[in-house]
């Protein structure tokens, strides 16, 4: 059963469709099934349920769901995949089994029994990306000697339609939503009025999924807008951490530049600048002239 909703987190498209519309039960166990051998036995309850602080800006990519003894944990990147999933995932299954085992338990001299945790996350980018790959928690570590004590692995798929994931012929659903994005992302960059409407209307048109969009095409056009939004943000901060990074870097430059005793305009000179930029540099970043 789904936790007490907050009404200020906003939702992607994704968690809407398999963790809180009335077709995300049928959606989440469409997806267990495509990426597990075994299905889970006719009459399986799902349990869904959200974990605290794990949002960024309240708004929510990520779902998570307790099934046939094993707790799956989904995310999705439409922008950049960022390799700290494994950090976040370890954080995020610490508060999952926090939800999961009561806490008298937890002080019990028997062994507790946990679900067993999996973690995937669904890249659907512009940008090019392998049509599968594993993040290591281990691959972070400062010192490696050995097998580590602490390993998490995050699964990262592909799904965007020309990568042709094989996940996406197992699961209907997601083959959909992965079409759906992808029209929705060509109306964006042809730079039309509208371009949510008219990639609602289309998929509609062509049976990509229709029966979600003609219930809920208003509610899926402010989805959009919120996830259009927190990517802008997202490439926004990186720019500017781009930004102050070359900031430093040139900072750092004119510093040792003045430390070698140049003059503002040999500096100029080696950094192919004007006098009165590299001036300006040297007051802003509150560098001293020998």
């Amino acid at each position: 059963m789904a936790g007490k909703e907050n009404r200020e987190i906003k939702n992607s498209v994704f968690v809407d469709l398999f963790y809180e519309d009335e077709s995300a039960e049928a959606n989440e166990i469409a997806l267990f099934n495509a990426i597990h051998d075994k299905p889970l036995p006719e009459g399986t309850k799902i349990r869904r349920f959200r974990v605290d602080n794990t949002i960024y800006m309240n708004f929510q990519n990520d779902i998570s769901f307790d099934a046939g003894g094993k707790v799956i944990v989904f995310g999705e990147h439409q922008s950049t995949v960022n390799e700290n999933m494994p950090l976040r995932s370890l954080l995020y299954i610490g508060r999952a089994y926090e939800r999961l085992v009561p806490p008298r338990s937890r002080y019990k001299k028997k062994i507790v029994f946990l679900p067993t945790p999996e973690f995937y996350t669904f890249y659907n980018g512009k940008e090019k990306w392998e049509k599968e790959k594993e993040l290591r928690l281990s691959d972070a570590y400062i010192v490696k000697d050995g097998e580590p004590s602490l390993e998490l692995k995050v699964k990262v798929i592909n799904i965007r339609p020309e990568e042709h994931h094989e996940i996406l012929e197992k699961c209907q659903v997601l083959k959909e939503y992965s079409q759906f994005m992808e029209i929705v992302q060509n109306y964006q960059i042809s730079g039309e009025e509208e371009p949510y409407k008219k990639a609602i209307k289309e998929c509609i048109e062509k049976g990509i999924l229709a029966d979600y969009l003609m219930r809920k095409g208003s509610e899926v056009v402010n989805m959009l807008l919120d996830e259009y939004d927190y990517e802008t943000d997202i490439e926004v901060q990186r720019e500017e951490a781009r930004e102050e990074g070359r900031i430093e870097e040139k900072s750092a430059l004119i510093r040792k530049k003045l430390e070698k005793g140049k003059t503002i305009s040999e500096i100029a000179d080696d950094l192919e600048n004007t006098e009165e930029n590299i001036a300006h540099l040297i007051e802003q970043f509150h560098l001293h002239i020998n």
